[in-house]
């Protein structure tokens, strides 16, 4: 790794200084408590830690400062992912605004929208929740048929959507719209709407994991003000090709996502599969882990999670000087789901009969929140596009296979 330069240096020791000044020690190494980024604890010194970070503007670094954001260069955000690192610090601003909806609406945002709707995430105060999917239209996204109609004074919204993503915590939704029902991919907008607004209605959905992370959300006569349009009028399924690179992005792992194991998704088991082994499974003479097989196992998986993050580390150096994250995306994502879900699936083996465990005292913590893990992330490699859907992106604009739409 080449050296800091002076500027960098200084920006490090100034990080480390802010970092030793207020980050609480009572939280160090505790980034887990952000793997439900819709239910937060009320801990005093979380929540401290937290309007701390926003005022800073840490929690969203490279965003603009005119925003709220921390206005670092990409090696200033570096070397604060670093020291952070060091610090045992994780960020306590997250969930879809971060991942998502923001760096959208830094690109398509009007600028009036950019200034009352980005603080809110620089902050963590607005939790924002996706209205993509439709019971009619989850692959085939641009045959969504919730309509909204323009009253004059106002858009009229009508419809539902399904899979809603923690929209049963969220403050305000991103929501994909028909306001032409002539033409397809060219009939659909981008509207922001209050979820407290009359006409909206959500059903969280109980997942086999026994959590209830989605839910059916409909829309009756909801009343939206005009100027909560964002991007041109029927320009929505450009927008929302965007949001879902970024979103794509942020599942593989590239921003500290599930497939880097601080997000939340699979890879909800300990870091280290091979002190976990040890623990379950034994160590022989030689200080390794017992059961060869297993071994063999282990290695095979940190080899590939080693090369998936210089992957990931090589495609933001290459991103650069580009416009953010492309259609590479839909291969990190693939790739970091599919690690995750073998994470998950050897954590188990590892835990044997311990890791069989649903409920009871004959099981801890951290055996039960494996198994339910490993239960939820067997949706991983559906939501956020599914597998099928990002070879089909892969095919078209990496590879030049088929014809584009």
């Amino acid at each position: 790794m080449a050296a800091d330069t002076p500027e960098l240096a200084a920006f490090r020791d100034e990080a480390a200084g802010w970092l030793a000044a207020n980050f609480p020690a009572s939280l160090k190494n505790r980034g887990h408590i952000m793997l439900n980024l819709n239910v937060e604890t009320d801990e005093p010194d979380f929540v401290q830690w937290k309007q701390r970070m926003g005022e800073k503007g840490w929690g969203t670094p490279t965003w603009p400062r005119q925003y709220g954001g921390g206005g670092l260069s990409r090696d200033e955000a570096r070397v604060l992912q670093q020291e952070m690192a060091k610090a045992g610090a994780w960020s306590p601003i997250g969930g879809m605004g971060v991942m998502m909806f923001g760096p959208t609406l830094l690109e398509y945002g009007s600028e009036e929208q950019k200034k009352r709707f980005a603080p809110g995430i620089v902050n963590g105060t607005t939790r924002w929740c996706q209205g993509f999917s439709e019971p009619g239209a989850g692959s085939d996204l641009a045959s969504l048929a919730t309509r909204c109609e323009d009253k004059g004074d106002h858009w009229l919204v009508n419809g539902s959507k399904i899979w809603t993503s923690g929209a049963q915590y969220a403050d305000w939704i991103f929501c994909l719209v028909r306001t032409d029902t002539t033409r397809k991919h060219e009939g659909i907008s981008f509207l922001l709407f209050d979820m407290k607004s009359p006409g909206v209605e959500v059903r969280p959905i109980k997942l086999i994991s026994g959590n209830s992370p989605f839910c059916e959300t409909f829309f009756t006569d909801v009343k939206v003000p005009k100027d909560q349009l964002m991007g041109p009028l029927n320009g929505g399924w450009t927008i929302a090709k965007r949001l879902l690179q970024f979103e794509r992005q942020g599942l593989s792992g590239a921003n500290g996502g599930p497939a880097g194991g601080t997000g939340g998704g699979t890879n909800r088991g300990p870091s280290d599969l091979v002190a976990l082994a040890r623990k379950y499974v034994g160590q022989d003479k030689d200080g390794r882990v017992a059961d060869p097989a297993l071994r063999q196992k282990l290695i095979d998986n940190a080899i590939r999670q080693k090369a998936f993050g210089l992957t990931l580390q090589r495609a933001a150096a290459e991103a650069k000087g580009g416009g953010g994250p492309s259609s590479a995306t839909s291969v990190m994502k693939n790739a970091g789901a599919e690690l995750g879900q073998e994470r998950a699936e050897l954590t188990l083996e590892i835990m044997g009969n311990q890791g069989l465990g649903w409920e009871g005292d004959g099981f801890d913590d951290l055996e039960l929140g494996a198994v339910r893990g490993w239960l939820g992330g067997k949706a991983f490699t559906i939501y956020g596009g599914s597998s099928e859907i990002q070879n089909n992106i892969i095919a078209k604009r990496m590879l030049g296979m088929l014809d584009h739409q």
